[in-house]
């Protein structure tokens, strides 16, 4: 709106220029150049001497190139300082409100670098309505930012100061995906260095890597070139274990989810078997595994296997089935 009235103002400017440069041409016979400068100071009101004396028709020239030019020049002025100020202005309430909604967030993931691998994180976390915060300091990547409405902290990843103002203290995890292996080891140690009890995802692009990645802190690390030459090598070999794969955990139009659901410790499923609890029946679902609460992992569980309190099912169905199963859990 204010971009309007400032196009709008300065066409009415020039509209006043060209009326007083061809009223003096016309009827003071000066040069075009002559007609254009007198025309200038006139709106500038500096107060430089008329070029020549003025016939009566030259002074109602002036008379309303005055009122109009003068009018029109702090107008446009006006709008183009109030866009200024108002821009700056909502830039700083932006921060302020950016800073605010930071400061609220609990049990939130920190990711760190918004990469290739950053990007592709945060849009699967954003989808599943997963709170997290981005640390990303590159000027092209805090605008993308910015665009897609994520919460971010414009800061070194590196820095201690950028993880505390990301809620690393009330984060429930956080992912270091910029391309240095040696900013991800810094950031880890860092990280660990504030929070020993905090779960920390790396990413490595070598078995090099991993190994200083683990060895400063990091709870996990995804080697991206790895799996993905995996992936490429299973397309050939198994492709249509690959195909249902996809189908179960990325088409969406399906509705099929694999989702992990924890048994809680006063969920009505503890003490049951499988088939007693009829998960498979009333909720159309396959029971892939059963991570223990000790941490193993039964694959393919048989229908006797008890369920117990801290249990991580890992099931495959309907998505809306699973949001009803894991009401129950």
């Amino acid at each position: 709106m204010e971009l309007k009235k400032l196009r709008v103002a300065l066409f009415l400017l020039l509209c006043t220029i060209g009326f007083g440069t061809a009223g003096y041409y016309t009827f003071e016979d000066m040069s075009p150049f002559d007609a254009f400068y007198m025309t200038m100071i006139t709106i500038s009101t500096v107060g430089f001497q008329e070029i020549k004396p003025l016939t009566i028709h030259g002074r109602l020239i002036t008379i309303m190139i005055i009122l109009s030019g003068v009018s029109i020049s702090a107008y446009a002025i006006g709008t183009l300082l109030r866009m200024l100020i108002e821009g700056e202005l909502r830039k700083e309430f932006g921060r302020k409100k950016l800073e605010r909604q930071i400061q609220s967030l609990q049990n939130h993931y920190i990711i760190c670098g918004f990469g290739r691998i950053g990007k592709l994180i945060c849009k699967e976390l954003f989808d599943r309505k997963v709170p997290f915060v981005v640390i990303e300091n590159n000027p092209a990547a805090i605008e993308e930012l910015e665009k897609l409405g994520y919460l971010f902290v414009a800061m070194d990843a590196t820095s201690e100061e950028a993880l505390l103002k990301s809620g690393i203290m009330k984060a429930k995890g956080l992912v270091t995906a910029v391309m240095s292996d040696a900013d991800n080891v810094y950031i880890v140690l860092t990280a660990r260095g504030l929070r020993n009890d905090i779960f920390i995802l790396s990413r490595g692009s070598d078995e090099k890597a991993e190994v200083k990645l683990l060895r400063a802190g990091a709870s996990r690390v995804i080697l991206p070139y790895q799996i993905g030459g995996k992936r490429m090598a299973e397309v050939l070999t198994r492709p249509t274990v690959v195909d249902f794969l996809d189908t179960a955990m990325m088409d969406s139009e399906l509705g099929l989810a694999m989702e992990e659901l924890k048994v809680g410790q006063t969920s009505s499923m503890v003490g049951k078997s499988l088939i007693e609890s009829n998960l498979r029946k009333d909720y159309g679902v396959i029971i892939v595994a059963i991570k223990k609460a000790h941490g193993k992992m039964i694959f393919n569980p048989q229908s006797s296997e008890v369920i117990e309190a801290g249990d991580i099912i890992v099931a495959l169905g309907k998505k809306d089935m699973m949001e009803k199963m894991s009401n129950i859990l």
